[in-house]
């Protein structure tokens, strides 16, 4: 109980009230329930199913049963589960993205380096600035959610790019992406990049807990929390074989892109032998950690890694296929125990 109180803490400092009484509000608009009633379920919730304030709405529990409610794995769960899958003492090269890209380098497709590599191998920096986007992505080593990320365009770096890092304190350098040409056509706005969650089974082999296509609406990122869509992609085929959803539930599911007007149920993810193999291959290189989710570009040239998440989001896992799946996790939870 007491952890859970600590959690219904943490839950209330870190909220999005915009978006909390949004949600509140057309929840009680589509159920004809009281505010007072809702928000009372929300904190029982909240200690009942280890879930957050915000996940009682984004899992729709205003409209589920008790025993459907209890299908959901949600933000407490999450951190319990994925502190044992993950430990902090291993997590470390996850969570560094220099550290990410010294150690998972043969996983890029796409040319990238830290300051000190620059300084070191004045080559790659001449390589960068020639590459074909024109344009350097710059990030921070322990950036989250696309947060801490400038694009600049070549043209732009007057000085170079260790003098632009070192300016602004970035600590990683790398060539935009240029995606496969039928993800650009599905959406230009950003680099669509597909999700794939890797678990370690307690024979160390690798099992596939889900795939989805994150796909951005209009933006320059295709997070789902800067209101993005995700759909579900068949692990056999690389087909999207589902409807595109949003984490915002005031939002219409979506069957085709609501900006370029592309089928998305349906869409043949590129490469997908080649992206499948790729994420088996490095859930295998460091069985430290042994649940992740992992970030993967298709270009022309084929799949390569944007990053790995040892803390991967329950959103982008569970609503594309509007399925709690927290029984998938506890098996192996409870074999690792």
């Amino acid at each position: 109980m007491l952890k859970r109180i600590l959690y219904l803490g943490y839950y209330l400092k870190k909220l999005d009230r915009e978006k909390f009484f949004l949600f509140l509000n057309h929840t009680a608009k589509i159920t004809n329930k009281s505010k007072a009633s809702i928000l009372a379920d929300v904190v029982g919730c909240v200690f009942k199913y280890n879930i957050s304030i915000l996940e009682y709405f984004q899992f729709r529990f205003f409209e589920k049963t008790a025993s459907a409610r209890n299908e959901w794995a949600g933000t407490g769960f999450m951190y319990e589960y994925q502190q044992k899958m993950n430990p902090v003492k291993g997590r470390d090269i996850l969570d560094d993205k220099t550290k990410f890209y010294r150690l998972y380098q043969k996983y890029f497709v796409h040319d990238l380096a830290d300051i000190s590599d620059l300084k070191s191998k004045p080559g790659i920096s001449e390589k960068l600035m020639n590459n074909p986007s024109a344009k350097i992505v710059f990030k921070v080593a322990d950036g989250k959610c696309g947060e801490q990320v400038e694009i600049v365009k070549t043209e732009d770096l007057k000085d170079g790019i260790i003098p632009f890092m070192e300016k602004n304190n970035y600590d990683l350098a790398e060539e935009f992406i240029l995606q496969h040409p039928d993800l650009n056509a599905l959406s230009p706005s950003a680099v669509n990049t597909i999700r794939i969650f890797t678990q370690l089974n307690d024979k160390n082999e690798v099992e596939i807990l889900g795939c989805r296509l994150r796909i951005s609406v209009d933006s320059p990122v295709d997070n789902m929390a800067a209101g993005n869509l995700a759909a579900p992609i068949d692990e056999t085929t690389g087909i999207v074989s589902g409807i595109a959803v949003y984490s915002d539930i005031t939002k219409t599911d979506q069957s085709i892109h609501p900006i370029t007007g592309i089928p998305i149920i349906g869409f043949q993810v590129p490469f997908w032998k080649e992206a499948l193999q790729l994420a088996k291959d490095a859930a295998l290189a460091y069985p430290q950690n042994r649940s992740i989710g992992w970030d993967i570009v298709i270009t022309k040239n084929g799949p390569g890694f944007i990053e790995g998440n040892h803390d991967w989001c329950k959103l982008l896992w569970q609503l594309p296929v509007k399925t709690g799946m927290k029984s998938r996790l506890e098996s192996y939870y409870n074999a690792y125990v």
